[in-house]
């Protein structure tokens, strides 16, 4: 078998925000699933629905395959995938959280005299992890016609073949903010592995904290980008670190405190720690890079977001903001990776002052490469 499909057209409307860019273990789900099935697929196909608008900046060797067909559903990618390819595909939805290799490799055995073979658990059918071939196809197209959408009223008319799975792990999907909040927790050090039947050594390394600077000219509003920005990427499930450049010397402690008389009586480096806050304080004799604090104090993070840095940072967004009385961006359009402004100004990736959850969507699309620095 050739070809993966990931199912990525649903409208997530039960989560109220775009699934396919929720992250766990600082990777979206969407290019998690694209990981999956290329491990294992020659050609990996994602679905998107009639119209929809996908973001597929990281993703290499990959196919976006709009839908033949309308309804958002799966259903219709399953159609359009083998109208367009002509041979059995796996299909997987993009919301299954922890999708099993071993499970796929036995689906993909148990398919030789079937037209469907797809998991059983405690009499629960499993078909959004589930190989289809074509003589789905023709049936497919009969519901689609009549406006339904459910995968499984086909399947009176074609073989099928059921495996069964004593557990429901590898087939758990992300509905609802609280599956959401339980896949996160088990990404995060919870009493359960993430593979989900696989060994953890199959898993990824946790890999290094994307790097993006935000720059612009003073009181252009770069402070203000950050606080909307922020919660916008905690929404999709980062955890998030911000840096602030400062040009001149600064003092964090207060004169007169325990800490500082630490810091006077000649301590190289020290710590001050409270129940919910901690604060290290370390004399420098050269003003330490910023890859270099992303690496050292936010290694445990997803991204960083600096504000300044417009010489020194890898990445960078802009803010120019035409009421600050600036007549021209700070960056050259090849400079900077997108640019928020109140300005009719010409850049493939233009953003307005108040489309921070717009920004997030771009960044969060492109953390494979914010993590080259």
């Amino acid at each position: 078998m050739h070809v993966g499909v990931l199912l990525a057209g649903g409208s997530s409307k039960r989560m109220g925000r775009d699934k396919r860019l929720l992250t766990l273990g600082g990777r979206t789900l969407l290019r998690r699933g694209c990981e999956f099935l290329q491990a294992s697929f020659a050609t990996v196909a994602v679905s998107a629905g009639v119209g929809q608008e996908l973001d597929t900046a990281d993703l290499q060797g990959v196919e976006l395959l709009p839908d033949a067909f309308p309804g958002a559903s799966p259903l219709a990618g399953l159609a359009t995938a083998l109208q367009q390819y002509e041979q059995p595909v796996f299909a997987l939805a993009v919301d299954i959280a922890f999708p099993s290799a071993t499970a796929a490799a036995e689906l993909v055995g148990a398919f030789r005299d079937a037209d469907v073979a797809l998991p059983i658990v405690d009499d629960k059918l499993e078909p959004l992890f589930a190989v289809y071939g074509p003589a789905c196809l023709a049936p497919m197209r009969r519901l689609l016609e009549r406006g339904r959408q459910r995968i499984i009223e086909f399947f009176p008319d074609v073989r099928v073949v059921t495996v069964p799975f004593p557990s429901a792990r590898p087939f758990f999907n992300i509905n609802t903010l609280a599956d959401y909040a339980q896949a996160q927790r088990l990404v995060n050090g919870g009493p359960e592995s993430e593979a989900a039947g696989d060994t953890p050594g199959d898993q990824p390394a946790k890999p290094r904290p994307a790097l993006v600077a935000v720059v612009g000219k003073s009181d252009s509003g770069k402070t203000t980008l950050i606080e909307a920005l922020v919660p916008e990427l905690k929404r999709l499930g980062l955890r998030v670190g911000t840096v602030k450049h400062d040009a001149h010397d600064f003092e964090i402690d207060h004169a007169g405190k325990d800490s500082w008389r630490h810091g006077q009586a000649g301590a190289d480096a020290y710590v001050v720690s409270a129940p919910h806050r901690l604060a290290y304080v370390r004399t420098s004799q050269a003003e330490t890079p910023l890859h270099e604090i992303a690496r050292r104090f936010f290694a445990d993070l997803d991204v960083v977001v600096a504000e300044g840095y417009k010489r020194s940072a890898p990445h960078k967004v802009e803010v120019f903001r035409r009421a600050a009385g600036h007549q021209e961006p700070l960056c050259t359009a090849d400079e900077a990776l997108a640019l928020v402004t109140d300005a009719d100004l010409p850049h493939e990736h233009r953003f307005g002052l108040n489309d921070a959850r717009g920004l997030a969507a771009f960044l969060v699309a492109r953390l494979e490469s914010l993590r080259i620095y």
